[in-house]
């Protein structure tokens, strides 16, 4: 007997000759697996994994019945940041920011730009042209962070950059674009305030160095953290540290400072318990930015008190 389309004896899934429904996001694909949220058929391609059983990327998506945000379900870093699709994004970006204060720098007079005095890192010093005091222990404690993007020789410029653009991308998808951000400024503040605390008060200094040798530390802590083999960036770390004491007119103290603090806080980030891993990263880019704080204070009260 034909049965009239639409009649109340059509089956609710199609069904292929061994009585299988259909997939129901790909009909023509037979399957015995059911969401186990919504009970409807899925092929093997719609299938995602669960705690018990699969579900389908609709229940996914909308998390339904679990408690949780759609977001939760999405894969992570190993320091638990969002995979993003770009992994050298931020690293495009603070490669930019050097350029164009490095373009600045050489439009407005190259070594004699105004812009090299007003942003370089300085402790205190006089200022002729303006008959004062300038420095971060006269409160321009901005020069903590403009320094970090400032260079005048191209070769400086050049090999911070390369480092960068090596060492950059690979942290920022292991890491997450957030919590590379704040490595990078932390590592950069580090170096700065270590320099501030030790170099003479009227030496100044500039460049990306301290945030880059961060970036090398942390480097050295995520390959530990995966098993890697660490000798690669274990000899460049110490090629890197042996030019940083025996070439001239380098400021070791914020490649050291920068090492340390880009270590340490990448320790925290990889090494966090995954149920408390906001927690910990949280604290440990606070306590980091806290002993920076401390740093300069504590010079600060040496050089005006």
């Amino acid at each position: 007997m034909d049965q009239v389309p639409g009649s109340p004896k059509e089956p609710q899934d199609a069904r292929d000759d061994d009585g299988l429904p259909g997939c129901h996001r790909h009909p023509d694909r037979p399957s015995g697996i059911r969401c186990t949220r919504c009970d409807r058929p899925i092929c093997p391609e719609c299938m995602v994994s669960a705690s018990v059983g699969f579900q389908c990327p609709e229940c996914v998506r909308g998390g339904a019945g679990t408690g949780h945000a759609p977001q939760a379900a999405a894969p992570r870093t190993i320091a638990g940041g969002t995979i993003a699709a770009d992994p050298r994004l931020i690293t495009k970006i603070l490669l930019g920011l050097n350029a164009a204060v490095f373009v600045a720098v050489l439009a407005t007079g190259g070594d004699l730009s105004p812009l090299v005095n007003r942003l370089d890192l300085l402790g205190l010093a006089a200022d002729p042209s303006r008959y004062q005091l300038i420095g971060v222990a006269e409160g321009e404690w901005y020069r903590l962070l403009t320094a970090m993007f400032l260079h005048q020789q191209i070769a400086h410029f050049a090999f911070n950059m390369l480092s960068l653009w090596w060492l950059g991308p690979p942290l920022e998808a292991a890491l997450g674009r957030l919590r590379f951000i704040a490595l990078y400024v932390l590592a950069g503040l580090g170096g700065s305030a270590l320099s501030y605390l030790l170099a003479a008060p009227g030496q100044p200094s500039l460049g990306a160095s301290g945030a880059i040798f961060g970036l090398l530390g942390a480097t050295a802590v995520l390959l530990r953290r995966l098993n890697h083999d660490m000798k690669p960036v274990l000899i460049l770390l110490g090629i890197n540290l042996a030019f940083t004491f025996l070439w001239p007119n380098i400021a070791w103290q914020a490649h050291v400072g920068g090492l340390v603090v880009g270590a340490a806080v990448a320790f925290g980030m990889v090494h966090a318990p995954r149920d408390r891993r906001t927690l910990v990263h949280a604290a440990t880019c606070a306590v980091a930015f806290l002993a920076v704080i401390a740093v300069v204070w504590v010079r600060t009260l040496q050089l005006v008190g």
